[in-house]
């Protein structure tokens, strides 16, 4: 049978990409190995060159990777036994690492925000500068105490200022995170809603939320409908979290023994912090949700509910002479209360892929890393308070 002349292979881009027995390689034809045609011997492959010492994938340790690249056609591919071999000088290929992102830190242990290189942090078990916390944690119950005791409006104007901070560090945490609440709504409705609650009770601090939740919706119109949900849920989010929850502090403060009822909210949700914090330091070995707030455990738990029984029982007998077991439920429902309101702003930093909502305390983290556990048990403590020790 008569042999076909040889036709000479285009050139450019109607060039044939070369074929193996798995089908078209995905490399360039010069690096696809050799060519093998019908009827023509099989073109041995050129022999390796030397090696060279800090050059080429062949230099990799025994056991860390293939010392070939590219797909081999020995006996398994070909019958000619060609094999493709990589040149000497080929850049080595680049490890495929895995850079944890916010929320799969924790299963590596990394914090979503990266600190410096070689940067010393004195921090103990609780990943905080403990010398820095207790002396601004002192700091803001000096401050609390004196407004309490020297006259109670005092106290309003702190609670205030408070509120405003944390409303600026959550909605700029929010900004990070990709959401726009507008801010300015949310700040002039927690001053209506904490001088109604002071003014009016309950009912003034409702209609204040609600008139403040229709501010919210009207001012995002003005930006546009592009996220519109979004950003006006965010900033609801805001209302309710701080305002709202603030003002239950201003409604325990309006009775003439107000003082010692703020007192006693505020002494039993300490307690539980430190008694959580004794106990998980110490005991702690079953985490409570790693997935949320790795270093808190069911040890630390049962830690914060006791500290905050004792409390609550002296509290009742002594200062509100109630019965000793409404103390106790009291405590109870601050602990768990207390745990929840941290857990859950936790979830929030999780989700925007940060460690703190600011950085105003040393120690702390931002003003709203310590109204976390505060705001909700306000709510819980005013409703115990006033169903044990009524007004």
């Amino acid at each position: 049978m008569p042999r076909r002349p040889h036709r000479p292979e285009p050139t450019g881009s109607g060039r044939e990409r070369p074929r193996g027995r798995a089908g078209v390689f995905d490399a360039d034809a010069d690096d696809a190995g050799p060519v093998l045609r019908i009827g023509q011997p099989p073109v041995p492959p050129p022999p390796p060159r030397p090696p060279v010492p800090g050059q080429g994938s062949q230099h990799r340790p025994p056991g860390q990777g293939p010392e070939t690249v590219g797909l081999q056609w020995g006996a398994a591919g070909n019958a000619s036994g060609a094999e493709r071999v990589p040149a000497a000088d080929d850049p080595a290929d680049p490890p495929l690492t895995a850079v944890p992102d916010a929320l799969g830190a924790e299963a590596t242990g990394v914090d979503p925000i990266d600190t410096p290189t070689g940067a010393p942090r004195a921090t103990g078990r609780a990943g905080r500068d403990m010398a820095s916390a207790i002396g601004v944690g002192l700091g803001l119950g000096a401050v609390i105490l004196a407004a309490l005791l020297i006259w109670r409006p005092a106290f309003l104007l702190v609670l205030t200022a408070a509120v405003l901070i944390s409303i600026v560090e959550l909605t700029g945490a929010l900004v990070r995170g990709g959401h726009r609440p507008p801010r300015t709504p949310v700040l002039v409705g927690a001053l209506a809603m904490l001088a109604l609650a002071w003014a009016r009770g309950p009912s003034g601090l409702v209609v204040a939320f609600l008139l403040t939740v229709f501010a919210v919706l009207l001012w995002r119109l003005g930006q546009g409908p592009v996220g519109y949900l979004r950003d006006a849920s965010a900033a609801v989010l805001v209302a309710l979290y701080v305002p709202l929850l603030a003002g239950f502090a201003v409604l325990l403060l309006v009775p003439d023994d107000g003082a010692a009822r703020v007192l006693a909210f505020i002494a039993t949700v300490v307690c539980s912090d430190v008694g959580g914090f004794a106990a998980g330091v110490l005991f702690g070995k079953h985490p409570m949700a790693p997935s949320i707030s790795p270093k808190k455990s069911w040890e630390g738990l049962a830690g914060s509910i006791t500290a905050c029984v004792l409390i609550g029982t002296l509290l009742a007998t002594l200062t509100f002479h109630a019965p000793w077991w409404g103390g106790a439920l009291y405590g109870v429902a601050i602990a768990l209360t207390a745990t929840l309101g941290d857990l859950a702003e936790s979830l929030i930093k999780r989700d925007l892929g940060i460690k703190d909502m600011g950085n105003l305390l040393p120690g702390h983290g931002g003003l709203m890393d310590r109204m976390d556990s505060l705001l909700p048990s306000a709510v819980v403590a005013y409703l115990a308070l006033s169903l044990i020790a009524p007004s």
